[in-house]
């Protein structure tokens, strides 16, 4: 038994989120709320107080952590911010892919979907992360006015 959970560790791409202070941390919590416990999963975030070697080492190890054989994918929450460009730094050491702009429908998607290969798993991210968004007060009035 132990060995089918070591074989279903093994095949599934690791998640990182790098964010600004605590942000990822609230946001994985929030994640096991909707999904569960989680494995080759961790968030660490970037504090102004740590050196950029310290930040680096903690991003690194975290990569290395989570990996399996099938990548990791590094959600971060600013494009152009620090947390992206540390990770995005690290993409030429380490089989990655930095998606950024994380909310919680990417991450939900990226935990539900990491059988998947490394690429296409991107692209389901970055899909899931957009149809999240909607302005809720649009659509209402939207049906209002279908219905009149």
């Amino acid at each position: 038994m132990a060995e089918k959970s070591k074989d279903t560790k093994k095949s599934m791409v690791g998640v990182v989120l790098v964010t600004h202070g605590t942000f990822g941390e609230t946001l994985l919590d929030a994640a096991k709320t909707v999904l569960g416990p989680q494995e080759n999963c961790l968030a660490i975030g970037v504090d102004v107080n740590r050196g950029v070697d310290e930040t680096m080492e903690s991003i690194r190890e975290a990569i290395r952590s989570v990996e399996t054989g099938k990548g990791v994918v590094a959600l971060t929450d600013l494009f152009g911010g620090s947390p992206t460009t540390m990770s995005l730094s690290l993409m030429k050491s380490e089989n990655l892919e930095v998606i950024t702009g994380v909310n919680l429908p990417m991450l939900v998607a990226s935990l539900q979907s990491r059988a998947m290969h490394l690429d296409a798993l991107a692209d389901k991210v970055k899909t899931a992360g957009q149809q999240g968004i909607k302005v809720a007060g649009a659509m209402l009035r939207k049906k209002t006015k279908a219905k009149k």
